[in-house]
């Protein structure tokens, strides 16, 4: 065998290259899966992602919407706390003065009616030592008059000479009582 018509047929046979024909009928194919890839498959596709992207960018403005409504809401209650902060002191404040003056007006009241009990028990005690006195005045006086009777020996009745005489007697004895003082 003819050593060119062997290296032509090896050449023929060579896996590598591809015959013609089916390159042509491979382009064609393939020309056409592209084109209606790119005409039914791409759109979609299009689609899908351009729906995603604005679900996400929705969902982070609404993320960002809610953020800044929390973030509000959340000033408005930190500004509520403090005016109840504020309001619950000043109503400690209130609490405790009121809780002060009923305290003094309760000691003052208590002290009044000490002072009171106190001159009612000056007055009665000045009222009993009168009436005490009067009493002793008289037993002293009816005793003195018993005693100077049975030492004269005759009864000394006259009851406006003994009152003059017992209270002669007592007056004296009262002056010599505050001057030993």
């Amino acid at each position: 065998m003819n050593p060119l018509v062997q290296l032509a047929a090896e050449e023929a046979e060579n896996p590598l290259i591809p015959p013609i024909p089916e390159l042509v009928i491979g382009l064609i194919a393939f020309v056409i899966v592209f084109g209606f890839l790119a005409k039914k498959l791409l759109p979609n596709i299009n689609k899908v992602l351009e729906e995603r992207r604005e679900a996400i960018e929705g969902g982070i403005e609404k993320a960002e919407a809610a953020q800044t409504e929390a973030q509000s809401v959340l000033e408005q209650y930190k500004a509520q706390l403090a005016e109840a902060r504020h309001e619950a002191a000043r109503l400690r404040q209130e609490a405790l003065e009121q809780g002060t003056a009923l305290k003094e007006e309760l000691r003052a009241e208590g002290q009044r009616q000490r002072e009171e009990i106190i001159a009612a028990g000056h007055a009665q005690i000045a009222a009993d030592r009168k009436a005490a006195s009067q009493a002793l005045r008289q037993d002293v006086g009816k005793l003195a008059t018993d005693l100077a009777g049975r030492l004269v020996g005759e009864s000394l009745e006259d009851h406006a000479r003994q009152s003059r005489t017992i209270d002669r007697f007592l007056g004296e004895l009262e002056e010599k009582a505050e001057a030993a003082r």
